[in-house]
This record gives structure tokens, sequence and C-alpha cells, in this order.
């Protein structure tokens, strides 16, 4: 069998698998979003965060919410990924996160890494953290100016240095997103993660969500997809541990190419989130529109939600649109990715199909 062959057969029993779980969905992972609040500016903030002011939840609405999940899920508990905003900017992060690790949640963090001195990350593996993911946006200038943070860059990789000191974490993860402009630094970038001692270097293009909607000129163009998508490849062929995100389908000529597995948004089939208002969500990259809140965790249990909601998640979203539903790839795709699919208009904003056409 050829190599296309093999992926096309993969892809159907993935295809089925997937059909399964909108029937009988399976928790793996559950998001909490501690604050919108961030020390940086980011352009790109898929959640436009900064210095925001929400009623967040309280240490005891999170501690409930474990209860409950550690509760209802107890014969398959999710891992916990904790984000923001920055979420060591919460107040009782290390309360919650300490009492998530007694209950026996594994659970991870998405993080600028600016506030991660030493001690810090003692606190970290004191609460028994797994994994984390650092944001790494460019070379120095760039990632600073792109943050809007002067120092970003530096504190960002001494954090990432003082976790590696520790030794307990059991995956450290860069993740950068590129755009327009900075593409051209995958090469010199290359040259400085693989001297550091990560586990991981995950490597995005920038998505048309959030506040990067505002800078149009910054999209990644289809040329743009292709370098990416190249350089991983050939990384990955040299056994430096990168790979793209799970954003897009990507065709047969770099699926199982430019990561581990193939394409499939699992949003609400295999992952779940909590904001930080306590609004339940498939995905926290997906824009807050009315049809996609599921339910809140003030008014009902989160299992409860889980179980009967997410109908709008749990389904072929090819269906919905003219162009996916008479797409030759629609079972690969099912209408790409949550977080870029305008839900109100049914329509992807992100479709890589000019790659394989």
């Amino acid at each position: 069998m050829n190599t296309r062959k093999l992926k096309k057969s993969h892809l159907d029993i993935q295809y089925k698998v997937h059909k399964e779980l909108f029937e009988q969905p399976i928790l793996h992972q559950l998001f909490f979003e501690f604050t919108l609040r961030c020390n940086e500016h980011c352009w790109h903030c898929g959640s436009r965060c900064g210095d925001i002011q929400a009623t967040e939840l309280t240490v005891a609405d999170w501690k409930g919410i474990l209860d409950q999940v550690k509760e209802d899920f107890a014969n398959h508990l999710p891992q916990i990924n904790v984000t923001g905003g920055e979420p060591l900017l919460y107040p009782g992060f290390e309360e919650v996160m300490s009492y998530a690790h007694e209950l026996g949640f594994k659970w991870g963090m998405t993080s600028n890494a600016i506030l991660i001195t030493p001690d810090i990350a003692q606190m970290l593996s004191k609460c028994g953290m797994n994994t984390i993911s650092v944001s790494i946006d460019g070379l120095e200038q760039t990632h600073d100016s792109l943050r809007g943070l002067p120092g970003g860059y530096r504190r960002a990789m001494d954090g990432i240095q003082n976790l590696i000191d520790i030794g307990t974490c059991d995956a450290i993860m860069v993740t950068t997103v590129v755009n327009h402009e900075t593409i051209h630094e995958l090469d010199d970038l290359y040259e400085i993660m693989k001297d550091l001692d990560i586990d991981y270097w995950r490597i995005l293009g920038v998505e048309p969500i959030g506040r990067a909607l505002e800078y149009p000129d910054r999209a990644m163009t289809m040329e743009d997809q292709r370098t990416l998508f190249d350089f991983i490849r050939s990384k990955r062929a040299d056994n430096m541990p990168v790979s793209y995100g799970c954003n897009h389908y990507l065709g047969l000529d770099y699926e199982r190419e430019v990561r581990d597995w193939y394409f499939t948004c699992m949003a609400g089939t295999t992952i779940a989130s909590i904001t930080c208002i306590g609004d339940v969500t498939g995905c926290l990259d997906i824009e807050r529109t009315p049809s996609v809140i599921q339910g809140n965790i003030h008014d009902r249990r989160f299992s409860d939600i889980w179980r009967n909601e997410f109908k709008i998640f749990r389904r072929d979203k090819a269906e919905d649109n003219e162009t996916c539903k008479n797409c030759q790839d629609r079972n690969y795709c099912m209408g790409g990715a949550c977080h870029t699919w305008d839900f109100d208009n049914n329509v992807q904003r992100v479709c890589l199909s000019e790659l394989w056409r």
C-alpha cells in the first residue's frame, strides 16, 4: 500500500471514530481560564486579553468544579489545562492547583513565562504541574514588539530555563505563532530552539481570530503556509521535535508529515472549557457568541452541561455549508477547526484546500 492510500485508510478510520464521539463523547481535556488579565498585550491574542476586569470565579468556585469533576468522571479523570490571560496572575492559582494535584488530576498550563522565577518554578513543581506551553513568537526584538513588552523575550527564556533546571515537568513545549511578516525568522529560531532542552516546539500560523482580525496585512498567505509546512517537515526529518498545531486539515501531502497524527477538531467531543466567569464552551479560542456558550457552572453542574448540551459541536459542520458539503475531503475535514468557524454564518474562515488542488 502506498503512502497516500495508507493515509486515506487512517483518515477513514478516524472519521468513523469522530462520528462515534458525536454520540458518545469522552472528556479527555478540560480547560480552566483563570483570568483574562495579562501582563503582555499580544497583537494576535484570540481572547483579547490584557487589562481586563471581570467577575472571575473564586477559589471556592474552582475547587467546587474540581470536586464535581472528580466525582462525576471518576472512571476517567480529564487532564486539566490552565490558561488565561496569564494564569499566574490569578491570586488563587497555587491554592487551586495544589488542590487539583491532591485530588489526583494531571494538569498543564499555558503561560508567557515572564513570572516564572526559580521560586515560582519550585511552586509549580510542588503543585504537580505535568506540562507547560510557553510562547516565544520570534527573535528577541520581534517577540518583544509583537507582545508589547520590552524585555519579555529574555524573561520568558529565563522562565523556560528555570523550569528546565527544576527538572520535574514531564514536557516543556515552546509555542511559536508566525505571521506574514515574521515567517522568515524560522531558520534563526530553529538555531535557538535546538539548543534548548525542551521536549516540543509547536509552530502555528496566525489565525483570523481576536485582535489578529485588526491586522489583515499580517495574515498568512498560502505561500506562507507552504513555507511553514515545508520547514516543519524538513526539521522533523532531522529528528527535531517540532510540529504544527491541531488547527486545520492539510491534505494528504502534509497530513501526518508535520504532526504526529491527522487533523481532527475535538472541541466539544473530547475537549471542554470553562471561562473565567463560569461559561462552559468547547474551546477557549472560539469566538464567544451566545450560540457556542453551553451553560454556566453557577446555574448547572458541569457534567450535566457536558452530557446534555454541546450539540452545536457534535455534528458534521460541513453539512451547513455548500462549499464544504461538496468538498471531496469533507469527511477528513468535517468543516475544519471550530475556532475559525463562523457559527452564526456557517462559514469556515480558514480553508487550506489550495495546498492540494
